[in-house]
């Protein structure tokens, strides 16, 4: 950190009224971000540090598709980059619908500062590691009850402080299956995809989100995984599940985030687990609505699971190539048993078998080793 921005953090703490807090830094992770645990007179809270010329900027709500190419990845694929007021606005708006976020105790936006609750320690990922194995099927339960009750509502157009919530549209959904072509081929087969390839891939996937982008839209926290949520026992109901990482939060699709915790590129998840919480979550939803139709759900789930999982395969990809993160190779086997899974569902097949004509089984694994890099 300069001295200029520690000087602007301390002022920060100051004005917060954490002058002389004993400081923690928390370790990394794939962002620009980090957190840092204030200790005082024995109680704690969290510091964000989110430099905010740290990434490229979001787009204007009404931009074009060229307009957003323009202003890069950031823009064209609907993510906050360093914008802490969107964090700001979107905790106060779980905070609102009964569900937990860290409470925002102050806020310097222009530069990247905001004091939030510490929700402790006890990730899910934590959690499940550290004796509460038992209660695995009570902690996705409360997880998928927190997804049921916040899609009882359609996305609202807007949250507070009048941050614009944006739509997760065609052109952000295949601009991240493009991070595979982009990043994942080169790694796997030590050479671009070639440009008829990259064209077909993109119009399979336009194909196939279509009837997903017609369905009604919710708030989709695009993170929801054992690593980005807090087990809190001591309060009620979906409250129970802590939120964080959720900056980039956007209007879309009701199985993303339930695929997000599902097929979790960081953790297995038993088969039995996951069908149980799938059907969990489809009983919770016809309760308020006796029209929800759970085979269509289902299918709409296959089509956003493998979307996910591409994208993940070229994130991880990226994050090896580009940032010198190689620790993220151990989990493409994971990612690519999902993918290759998602990919059996009948409403897919174009797709499997530009994945297997395109991406044979050996470069595949070639590429989790690192041996192409």
């Amino acid at each position: 950190m300069s001295p200029e921005r520690e000087n602007a953090m301390q002022d920060f703490l100051r004005s917060a009224g954490w002058s002389g807090a004993v400081l923690s830094p928390l370790p990394g992770d794939a962002s620009t971000r980090r957190y840092i645990r204030l200790h005082r007179s024995g109680t704690s809270a969290m510091l964000m540090d989110q430099p905010q010329d740290a990434e490229a900027p979001q787009s204007p709500p009404n931009a074009t598709t060229e307009q957003r190419r323009a202003l890069g990845y950031n823009a064209v694929a609907r993510l906050a980059g360093a914008d802490c007021g969107r964090f700001v606005a979107i905790a106060n708006f779980l905070c609102s619908r009964g569900l937990s976020a860290p409470a925002v105790y102050a806020a310097d936006t222009k530069n990247g500062f905001v004091l939030i609750e510490d929700l402790g320690d006890d990730l899910y990922a934590n959690a499940l590691a550290n004796g509460h194995a038992a209660e695995e099927p009570e902690l996705y339960s409360t997880a998928i009850d927190a997804l049921a009750q916040l899609h009882t509502e359609a996305a609202p157009p807007a949250l507070g402080n009048h941050t614009p919530f944006y739509a997760y549209d065609e052109t952000a959904l295949v601009a991240e299956t493009d991070l595979l072509t982009e990043w994942f081929i080169p790694l796997a087969l030590g050479r671009n995809a070639s440009d008829d390839g990259y064209d077909e891939h993109r119009a399979l996937w336009r194909d196939v989100l279509w009837p997903v982008l017609a369905s009604p839209s919710v708030f989709v926290h695009r993170d929801y995984h054992a690593q980005n949520l807090f087990w809190l026992p001591e309060r009620e109901g979906a409250a129970r599940v802590g939120m964080i990482d959720f900056q980039d939060a956007v209007a879309g699709t009701t199985s993303y985030d339930l695929i997000s915790l599902l097929e979790d590129a960081r953790r297995d998840v038993a088969p039995e687990l996951r069908e149980a919480m799938i059907q969990r979550y489809i009983e919770a939803r016809q309760r308020s609505d006796a029209a929800f139709d759970g085979d269509a759900y289902r299918a709409q789930a296959a089509v956003i699971a493998a979307q996910r999982n591409a994208k993940i395969a070229g994130i991880f990809a990226r994050l090896y190539r580009r940032d010198g993160k190689p620790r993220y190779l151990s989990y493409l086997p994971r990612v690519w048993s999902y993918l290759e899974s998602d990919l059996q569902h009948p409403a897919l097949a174009p797709l499997k078998r530009w994945y297997d004509r395109r991406i044979p089984a050996e470069a595949r694994h070639q590429t989790i080793t690192g041996e192409a890099a």
